[in-house]
């Protein structure tokens, strides 16, 4: 500027760019929303000025992996957040959430996923498509929100219904149109959930044709993969063969090694994705910085039954056939919900129901529930199910920490926390995980550097889902700016 005026200037930080280059100490200049100069602006002045003299100065996050499709709705400052330094959340996750839809449609998802998100109430819930839904988070929520077209929803609305079956040719046509029409209302790519009904239903070609249509638009892929248990390395190869055919960009959400047939193999996890980068396709990964995930307790069950209706899902629960063949495929075989895997509850704690009567077990694992109730695990899980209307989330402890360190330091992973917003005892990660990676994993353990992680969080995410305007503090861009202290 001509006059050296601002609106904001923070003088005198390290600045930590979000390119990975090394820190250098200098001035940020914003006038309005967007930032104006960086550098030494020594006879600048300015309506408000902050004194980050030892302190970090860098681009807002942006979270490639949140739930919080209803909670910014309901709590519009979303301070568990913004005072961790992220300024947007991408949504619309593991091909699950609620656009686009019809009146029947937005009723099933509202329930399938009532264990993660809750219903709350004081919510205009009458959008249906992207556009109109992407409409209530516009100047009403203090973050920025990007969205991912979920594939369920997509699949509902040209099927008819969650069915457990191929589309036909021209439902496979409506799907990909419903792409298309979503790209151009703003979404930026396409998720799924290939272990959630009805996502779990789709072979891969359907898979293919929708990720083709959401190519057209420089979409990317976004799967929750097949499996993370047993068949994790022929689930990304899966996905990596979508990514070849469709010519989408592909980014592996939650990137988590879990379950002890997978605890040494992050050097399989990491070729797949270095072979296919060196076959010149655009594949990333994401991961959060926690041992434990988390979900809901149905999900992890066998996929033909998460289709059910929550009566009808009770219903098979009471019935002592249907109940023991869930039973034989959840803990004997290991079902699509587990990954391939027998569960095993113990690692398994509630941290959400929906009744009162239910609140005694938060924060308790499944074993030791079933202990005081004088149950099997199953049994116990099965009755409680059922009394919660199977509104029942979880935190699974299933991770290695020395996988979390080794796949953190490969150059195509990007920070992502897989928050889930609701429930009496959430998973600590939608409150910090970036602040988790910045002491622990920079400052603690030296495991990446300042601008590495910050990278990470920043131009790395922006560039995965095609933000030219933010993640790096470069004039002309926006003024999304995290001011932090090191040490602290």
């Amino acid at each position: 500027m001509a006059t050296d005026q601002y609106d904001i200037l923070i003088r005198r930080g390290r600045i930590v760019d979000g390119t990975g280059s090394p820190w250098f100490i200098g001035d940020v200049g914003i006038v309005g929303d967007r930032i104006e100069a960086v550098g030494r602006l020594d006879d600048a002045v300015a309506n408000r000025v902050i004194d980050a003299d030892g302190r970090i100065v860098c681009p807002g996050f942006i979270d490639l992996h949140t739930h919080s499709d209803l909670a910014h709705l309901v709590d519009p400052d979303a301070a568990p957040r913004v005072m961790q330094g992220v300024t947007t959340d991408v949504i619309g996750q593991d091909g699950l959430s609620y656009a686009p839809v019809s009146d029947e449609s937005l009723d099933f998802f509202l329930g399938a996923m009532m264990a993660i998100n809750g219903q709350p109430d004081g919510i205009d819930y009458s959008w249906r498509s992207v556009g109109e839904y992407l409409d209530r988070f516009d100047g009403a929520v203090s973050m920025n929100v990007a969205y991912l077209i979920p594939h369920g929803p997509v699949r509902v609305l040209a099927m008819g219904g969650a069915e457990d079956r191929a589309p036909t040719e021209a439902e496979l046509g409506r799907m990909c149109d419903i792409v298309r029409e979503c790209m151009e209302a703003g979404a930026v790519g396409l998720s799924t959930g290939l272990t959630y009904a009805p996502c779990s239903f789709a072979q891969t070609d359907e898979l293919v044709a929708m990720c083709r249509a959401c190519a057209e638009y420089d979409g990317a892929f976004m799967p929750h993969l097949r499996s993370y248990g047993v068949g994790v390395i022929e689930a990304m190869d899966e996905a990596v063969d979508i990514a070849r055919e469709s010519g989408c960009a592909l980014h592996f959400t939650h990137h988590q090694v879990v379950f002890p047939v997978n605890e040494h193999r992050v050097p399989a996890y990491t070729d797949v994705i270095d072979r296919a980068r060196a076959e010149g396709l655009d594949v990333t990964c994401g991961s959060y910085p926690y041992v434990a995930g988390s979900t809901f307790i149905r999900g992890m069950l066998p996929g033909w039954s998460q289709r059910l209706s929550a009566g009808e899902f009770a219903d098979a629960l009471r019935d002592p056939g249907t109940r023991e063949r869930i039973q034989y495929e959840t803990e004997v075989t290991g079902c699509d919900g587990s990954h391939g895997v027998p569960m095993d509850w113990s690692g398994i704690q509630i941290s959400s129901v929906k009744t009162a009567a239910g609140q005694r077990w938060v924060g308790m694992r499944v074993t030791d529930a079933a202990d005081q109730s004088d149950m099997t695990p199953f049994d116990y899980v099965s009755d409680l199910l059922i009394q919660e209307d199977g509104e029942v989330a979880c935190v699974a402890f299933f991770g290695y920490e020395h996988a979390i360190q080794a796949i953190m330091r490969h150059p195509a992973q990007l920070v992502e926390s897989d928050a889930i917003m609701t429930g009496a005892r959430p998973h600590p990660r939608a409150w910090g995980c970036h602040a988790r990676y910045l002491a622990r994993y920079v400052r603690e353990l030296g495991v990446l550097t300042w601008q590495e992680a910050i990278r990470k969080m920043t131009s790395g995410p922006a560039a995965r889902i095609g933000l030219s305007d933010r993640g790096v503090l470069r004039p002309g861009l926006a003024a999304d700016v995290v001011v932090f202290d090191p040490d602290t």
